[in-house]
């Protein structure tokens, strides 16, 4: 049964490998899970899962490998439901004279007794009634039945919301490629653009090394230190802002707090619509407190990686065409920027909040796609993999 439920993750197409199978079994063999359906559920989702977008195949496959499986109680395990349960669910079930008729068969007690039997006693499949843990019927245990309240087992969805319990619920199911994307995500994402390296001052105990010193020192201790290990990538974003943008507010707010927490080398600046001479850090000084676009071109050298934030939204003459800016007289087009920053910076990509389906109605997001070389990424969570993995070559 592992292997086919391996086989079946791997068959949709969830990247699971053969050493984080065997550590899932090797927690199983461990007792981990014991005999219970939940805890192996959340065992094996925290062994085999290493990307929450894959949240939801997984929870698809797990509920088709081992559909119904808590049918029926293990061998040897017993079934242990508190009488209070039991109580609530007769009172929405018996009538008056039902409930009389069970005080005097013997109270309570008598049916704690009959159910554990029931239990012990149910061999196959049922379908229908109301006694048998099975199908289509009005027992409180089972599935594609009514009853008030009780336990769905082995049913891929819910018909009347009123379950307690649902392991195979998919609680992951927007997770996907194309959703908005929050905070956590995107720094997940980010993570991709990482290249590690140990510089400046010596922080960290070297514990190998400080091992091996001491061995060779005869025994007395010989502490070794190394520099902090950290992501040495270099990242230069220029937000577009303003008009058009305001929309996007919110997810560039994230993307921006996500990256200052990722990178220690991270510049940024502003412009609007399209990049000309002239940028900014502080919009509420934009007009008197610039930064020039030749002036950046020459403190950053190219082993930054650039990540222009926009929406590509504009009429295209202010792309195209000297003086095409709504604000300013430009002497240069945008395009030419653009392409001076294409030609200092070999790693550069473009996030557009605007859903790809869109971009073929906007001439002017065309234009910079080409500008861009086929660079632009939706501002997704598949679109920011991409642009990361752009970024990276």
């Amino acid at each position: 049964m592992f292997i086919n439920f391996f086989l079946e993750l791997r068959n949709a197409k969830l990247p699971v490998s053969i050493k984080e199978y065997l550590a899932l079994m090797e927690a199983m063999d461990k007792g981990v899970a014991d005999y219970s359906v939940d805890d192996f559920y959340y065992l094996s989702r925290a062994a085999l899962v290493k990307d929450e977008r894959n949240l939801d195949k997984f929870d698809r496959v797990f509920g088709t490998v081992f559909k119904g499986l808590e049918a029926l109680p293990p061998e040897g395990v017993a079934a242990e439901i508190p009488e209070e349960w039991l109580r609530k669910l007769a009172e929405k079930l018996l009538t008056e004279e039902e409930k009389k008729q069970i005080e005097s068969m013997g109270g309570w007690e008598k049916l704690m007794e009959t159910l554990k039997k029931r239990l012990e006693e149910q061999q196959k499949r049922h379908e229908g009634g109301s006694k048998w843990i099975g199908t289509a019927g009005t027992s409180p245990f089972g599935a594609y039945g009514f009853n008030p309240e009780g336990v769905r087992i082995g049913q891929d969805k819910g018909r009347e919301g009123r379950a307690v319990k649902v392991w195979d619920k998919r609680e992951y199911k927007n997770l996907d490629d194309t959703v908005e994307i929050g905070t956590r995500n995107i720094k997940i994402a980010l993570r991709r653009l990482r290249k590690f390296a140990r510089e400046g001052a010596e922080v960290e105990l070297d514990m190998p090394d400080t091992i091996r010193s001491t061995a060779r020192n005869a025994g007395y201790l010989d502490i070794k230190m190394v520099p902090e290990r950290r992501n040495k990538v270099k990242l230069l974003i220029l937000f577009d802002i303003g008009g058009s943008m305001d929309a996007h507010i919110r997810v560039c707010e994230e993307l921006f707090s996500a990256a200052r927490s990722e990178f220690k080398h991270l510049e940024f600046f502003y412009f609007h619509n399209c990049l000309y001479e002239k940028l900014w850090k502080d919009n509420r000084r934009r007009h008197v407190d610039t930064f020039s676009t030749a002036q950046m071109l020459h403190t950053y050298p190219p082993d930054y990686k650039v990540l222009f934030v926009g929406d590509a939204s504009m009429s295209p003459y202010e792309i195209a065409y000297p003086g095409g800016s709504v604000e300013h007289w430009n002497e240069e087009a945008g395009q030419v920027w653009i392409q001076r920053v294409a030609d200092t910076y070999r790693s550069m990509a473009w996030l557009n909040p605007v859903p790809e389906r869109h971009w073929s109605y906007t001439p002017s997001i065309q234009l910079l796609q080409q500008l861009t070389s086929d660079r632009m990424f939706p501002l997704t969570l598949g679109g920011l993999d991409s642009a990361m993995k752009e970024l990276n070559k």
